[in-house]
């Protein structure tokens, strides 16, 4: 924006000027001013949801490491082996995103070094030439000698000025040379640091590469086991026994929390007057279904109490198909990170699989609230959602309670 300061009226014929340009001019400047502090405020906001982001990493990885070490006293299994794997995955996961958080804030903190020594640099060089023109000049007038200054001067006057001059440079050179000296402590400093900062995010970058490679090998070990329980007989029983002894351990849950009083808002619409108008809990196609399953290899048929659905796209959310009150979000073996929703009259609907929960245990959710993210805790066939619907604590097919697509 230009200002045409000649259109301005003159201050002596309106008597004005400097009433109406006053609240203009302070506004300008509040402006200015408010820029760079905005800046700096939103900046400190970025590295505080950093910071509390890796401290809630910190946390995640803490707990999964206790879990860990309950895994390691139970009695060997294949479940067992599997879930400390996984375990181990998300652990090694966690470590990296928080590496990787750290090295944002090195990174942000190098900027600011690096901008900090570029001014520091710049004036480190007016200081430079201040001195040296400073010692110049009194290196020019140190050469004489008081009385022949006293004679060289043309009157009284130039005396005097000249005397005043001399003074203040000397005065002005200790106050140059210090301030001059006191920049180069502060431009080694910034120096060091940026050494140091450097060397930190090095650091981290080396660690989330190892951290990298380890994860590598937890998940080749998790399919090489895999592939052992679906190509060896012996082992994919005794994987399905397992599993079976996990359905009867959820069973006894169900009749537990069953037993429970429970309370919902009112009203509220029963879930079976929604049967075959529910929406799905996530986007995918159904990979195991309800009911008896025979092994292609074996010829051994499995029971499914209920659906596993792989998601499609890049949308990895659970969604609850019905509101109601969670009773149970927790990890349980054979299912992985499992929700129970608790929908009234004796229905309930189960999450398994999970990677992660959005919800607690006694929280109300309504209808296609965001409950928890698709995972593969637990899971034989990779990322997927297993879900099941039941009434007084018995399995009912869920393919018939969703909408037909």
């Amino acid at each position: 924006m230009k200002l045409d300061f000649q259109s301005v009226p003159d201050r002596t014929r309106t008597g004005r000027l400097s009433f109406l340009a006053i609240p203009v001019l302070l506004f300008i400047f509040v402006l200015i001013l408010s820029e760079p502090a905005a800046l700096a405020q939103e900046q400190e906001s970025v590295i505080s949801d950093v910071e509390k982001r890796i401290e809630q990493i910190n946390r995640q990885i803490s707990e999964l490491r206790s879990r860990l070490k309950e895994e390691d006293k139970k009695e060997s299994s294949l479940l067992s082996s599997l879930e400390k794997i996984r375990l181990n995955k998300r652990v090694l996961q966690n470590e990296i995103e928080s590496l990787n958080l750290r090295r944002t804030l090195v990174n942000r903190q190098l900027n600011d070094l690096r901008l900090k020594a570029a001014e520091t640099e710049k004036i480190l060089q007016k200081e430079k030439e201040a001195v040296e023109k400073t010692l110049v000049t009194l290196y020019r007038y140190g050469r004489l000698d008081f009385m022949h200054f006293f004679l060289k001067a043309q009157n009284l006057e130039t005396f005097l000025r000249e005397s005043k001059n001399l003074t203040f440079l000397a005065s002005y050179q200790g106050e140059a040379i210090s301030s001059y000296l006191r920049t180069i402590e502060q431009m080694q400093s910034l120096e060091k640091e940026l050494k140091e900062k450097m060397a930190e995010a090095e650091s981290l970058l080396q660690q989330a590469r190892a951290n990298q490679s380890r994860l590598a090998e937890e998940e080749a070990r998790n399919q090489k086991l895999l592939a052992e329980i679906k190509k060896n007989k012996t082992t994919y029983q005794q994987m399905v026994s397992e599993l079976q002894e996990s359905q009867e351990q959820l069973q006894h849950l169900l009749k537990r929390l069953q037993a429970q009083e429970i309370s919902l808002p009112s009203p509220f619409i029963p879930l079976y007057e929604r049967k075959g108008k529910l929406p799905w809990p996530v986007n995918g196609r159904v990979i195991t279904r309800f009911g008896k399953e025979k092994h292609p290899r074996f010829n051994t048929v499995t029971i499914n109490n209920g659906v596993e659905i792989a998601p499609s796209g890049q949308d990895r959310k659970i969604r609850a198909v019905h509101g109601g009150r969670v009773v149970f979000a927790d990890y349980f073996q054979g299912y992985g990170n499992l929700i129970i929703i608790d929908h009234g009259l004796s229905y309930y609907t189960l999450y398994g699989h999970c990677a992660s929960f959005l919800v607690r245990t006694g929280d109300l959710v309504r209808d296609g609230q965001d409950i928890a993210l698709v995972g593969d805790s637990d899971s034989l066939k990779g990322e997927c959602l297993y879900f099941e619907i039941r009434h007084k604590a018995r399995p009912v097919d869920p393919l018939q309670w969703l909408k037909r697509r």
